[in-house]
């Protein structure tokens, strides 16, 4: 084992040089991944539920359809 102080220097500079290199390539997957994860749970509460606006329009469309529907049922002109 060589004893040269300034090699033990450069070793250790180069292994903390090294390790700084792999937690920060290791620190973007990690940020890469929850980003990932926000933008599922962003797609699916937007597929769940239209926004109340829509759903109330489409409420309204139909319960006016269901009154038509009724009125020609009864033999009503509408």
């Amino acid at each position: 084992m060589p004893t040269d102080p300034i090699l033990l220097v450069t070793i250790a500079a180069t292994s903390l040089v090294g390790l700084i290199i792999a937690a920060a390539a290791l620190l973007r997957g990690w940020q890469g991944w929850l980003e990932l994860k926000r933008a599922e749970i962003d797609a699916r509460r937007a597929d769940a539920a239209p926004p109340p606006a829509v759903a109330r329009i489409e409420i309204a469309d139909l319960k006016e359809r269901i009154r038509k529907l009724e009125a020609i049922a009864a033999g009503v002109d509408y």
